[in-house]
């Protein structure tokens, strides 16, 4: 997304396709933490909170990228919500993979972050590498 909105100045994104964007991170530390906890065997899901489509994932991407004094093309404002219609795929993907982490969250007693706050981290570890 950062590559797009340096060599672009309009972005047509997705805006029909909920789900939650979930880092590699989370999905470590959570892991690890259940087999330290020796989780009980069972099924469960585990995803950042909260939802956004791939149009509000692109826009808090370059919103956070600008405070950062990432130097960008392209502005927030400048990304267009289209339907799935409008881009397809050669895979068909759901309109909503949203997933309940109630389960985890109750049997590991915690709270998983919101994917805004995984977004701020992920991005300030990537900026910071390059």
């Amino acid at each position: 997304m950062l590559r797009l909105a340096k060599n672009k100045s309009e972005l047509n994104v997705v805006a029909d396709q909920v789900g939650t964007p979930t880092p590699a991170r989370l999905i470590a530390n959570v892991t690890a933490l259940a087999i330290r906890s020796q989780l009980k065997t069972g099924l469960y899901n585990l995803t950042a909170r909260g939802a956004t489509s791939w149009h509000g994932f692109a826009k808090e991407i370059f919103e956070l990228a600008t405070v950062t004094g990432e130097e960008l093309t392209l502005s927030s404002e400048n990304v267009y919500p289209i339907p799935t219609s409008d881009y397809p795929t050669p895979a068909e993907r759901p309109l909503n993979s949203r997933l309940d982490v109630t389960r985890l969250e109750q049997a590991l007693s915690i709270r998983l972050p919101d994917w805004q706050n995984q977004l701020v981290l992920t991005l300030g570890e990537y900026l910071e590498k390059r």
